[in-house]
């Protein structure tokens, strides 16, 4: 190894030796200009080459791509908004028609039917994009979505809704919450994406901003209409458009109302407000229903 690397010395020596030094100040070397061409060529392939080094210098910013997927999810989210703030718009207008009396009858009973066919529709959509569809073969993950959807914020607006749009019986109460429910979405839309229209700081701010602030009012009204209805609808059992099972299926309802998070509070309020009402006369003129009463309320608390 070592007689190689010394054989190679001596080889590179004698090609030193051989080779003429080259002088730049020799006679045989000639000055030329540089055309004006050439010289402003090289600045911008320089210019270009270190664009090019830059670019690829810069790191990849993995949320530039990921900021068009983000905006079209929060257009679709909007889009789904204002779908469903049109919908109830257009709920409370019609629930409007049917409860003034200052259309026709026919008229009114159109009214009386789309608003709840409206919100049926409404409630059952979020109901649906909330939860989904059960697995189909499995009884647990059936059973879990019941619960799901059972304690969730619209199924008993869904449920009421479902249950009087099928119904021959008419009655106007039955608007009462229906107007409520769709005042308060379409009051809460308004004031957080309108608050910078003329049109709505003249004309819609001062109602919007009473519902809101007076959502506990609302609610109890919206109770009370409920209950009353209870009561109209067994006085209904002594009249032609009687219906028990319906009866029946509206008091089981409210019976979840009465346990619903969502309605428990005003409900309860209420029906201990009647007890101590009716109590002192049934005790004075009817005692024997108290058997009944305490039959029903066996029932209730279960």
């Amino acid at each position: 190894m070592s007689s190689f690397s010394a054989g190679f010395q001596l080889v590179a020596k004698q090609c030193c030796e051989d080779s003429p030094p080259s002088s730049p100040q020799g006679p045989d070397f000639v000055v030329r200009g540089m055309s004006s061409a050439s010289s402003s060529q090289f600045p911008a392939s320089t210019e270009r080459e270190s664009t090019t080094a830059n670019d690829n210098a810069i790191p990849h910013d993995p949320g530039a791509d990921s900021a068009g997927p983000a905006q079209s999810r929060l257009s679709l989210q909007l889009d789904q908004r204002s779908l469903h703030f049109s919908v109830n718009a257009w709920v409370l207008i019609v629930a409007l028609i049917g409860i003034i009396p200052l259309a026709t009858r026919q008229l009114q009973l159109k009214g009386y039917r789309l608003s709840l066919l409206g919100t049926t529709c409404t409630t059952g959509y979020a109901i649906f994009a909330l939860y989904g569809l059960p697995r189909v073969g499995n009884t647990q993950a059936v059973q879990a979505w019941c619960h799901h959807v059972t304690s969730s914020k619209d199924f008993i607006p869904f449920m009421y809704c479902l249950m009087f749009v099928t119904s021959k019986l008419h009655l106007k109460l039955v608007l009462v919450p229906v107007i409520c429910w769709a005042l308060e979405h379409v009051a809460r839309f308004l004031r957080r994406h309108f608050t910078n229209s003329s049109l709505y700081r003249a004309y819609l701010e001062p109602l919007c901003t009473w519902v809101e602030a007076n959502t506990t009012a609302v609610n109890f009204l919206i109770a009370n209409a409920e209950i009353l209805l209870g009561f109209l609808m067994i006085l209904s059992l002594f009249s032609k458009q009687r219906n028990a099972m319906q009866t029946f299926m509206y008091w089981q309802l409210l019976k979840l109302m009465y346990h619903s998070p969502f309605t428990a509070g005003y409900h309860r309020a209420i029906w201990l407000k009647i007890g101590r009402t009716a109590n002192p006369y049934i005790s004075s003129y009817t005692p024997f229903l108290h058997d009944p009463i305490n039959a029903g309320m066996r029932w209730w608390f279960r």
